[in-house]
């Protein structure tokens, strides 16, 4: 579920070529992934590890993430007491 939760959520990524030639991609349903990279492919590749540690952080702290095209990871999380602790 975790597999096809990023790759839908890469499917939604939005990229803009800069000044330089280099790239800029984001994704807007997650708040804060930002990669930059010299080429595209570059900066799909660092996207994809931005969002995989996103989500890495999300997750541990239990924060609720974007349900991606019917994926909903948040009925899935367990909450920890070590992670309730912080909220």
């Amino acid at each position: 579920m975790l597999t096809e939760y990023i790759e839908r959520a890469m499917g939604k990524a939005v990229y803009d070529k800069l000044e330089g030639g280099s790239y800029c991609g984001k994704i807007p349903d997650c708040l804060g992934t930002i990669a930059f990279g010299k080429t595209l492919y570059q900066c799909q590749n660092e996207l994809r590890s931005v969002l995989e540690g996103w989500l890495l952080v999300k997750i541990r702290h239990g924060d609720q993430l974007p349900i991606i095209e019917g994926i909903d990871l948040n009925k899935a999380m367990p909450v920890l007491e070590e992670t309730a602790a912080h909220g």
